[in-house]
């Protein structure tokens, strides 16, 4: 699939199930086996919504499927579908995320580790499928307890 159509489907994938970029190129690709036809063809349809075009109704079918198909059942106590993200990338950004947090402590107005703190809060949040840092943290600070 052509790299900028192909990247931006998968982002928009990404964006909004939340998962990672692997299994968004998984989901397009299912979505495309479902709706018979290339995963180019679906990735720029797909992104042309982004400029007011509507997606085919055999497209949209196709990836709510695909998506469907691909959601974990939700952690224990949690009434999320999703994505289950990899305990190892959620070890990773969790790591990084503490580290933020102490960079941050140490030079509270470095413009750098502001923004390295807002960059990796955002990762968490997005991995984890929660609104905020805090619901993020907790709900990888779980994962890794259950998954340990």
């Amino acid at each position: 699939m052509p790299a900028p159509t192909g990247g931006w489907a998968v982002g928009m994938l990404m964006a909004t199930t939340p998962c990672s970029a692997r299994d968004a190129q998984r989901i397009l690709a299912t979505a495309a086996d479902l709706a018979e036809v290339s995963a180019e063809e679906l990735a720029t349809a797909m992104t042309a919504t982004s400029c007011g075009a509507t997606l085919p109704t055999r497209f949209e079918r196709a990836l709510r499927r695909a998506v469907e198909a691909a959601r974990t059942r939700a952690p224990a106590g949690t009434d999320r579908p999703g994505l289950a993200p990899n305990p190892a990338r959620t070890e990773e950004v969790l790591t990084r995320f503490r580290g933020c947090q102490a960079r941050l402590a140490a030079s509270p107005q470095d413009p750098g580790a502001l923004r390295a703190m807002d960059d990796t809060a955002y990762t968490l949040c997005v991995l984890m499928g929660r609104a905020t840092a805090l619901e993020a943290i907790s709900a990888a600070e779980e994962q890794l307890a259950t998954t340990a």
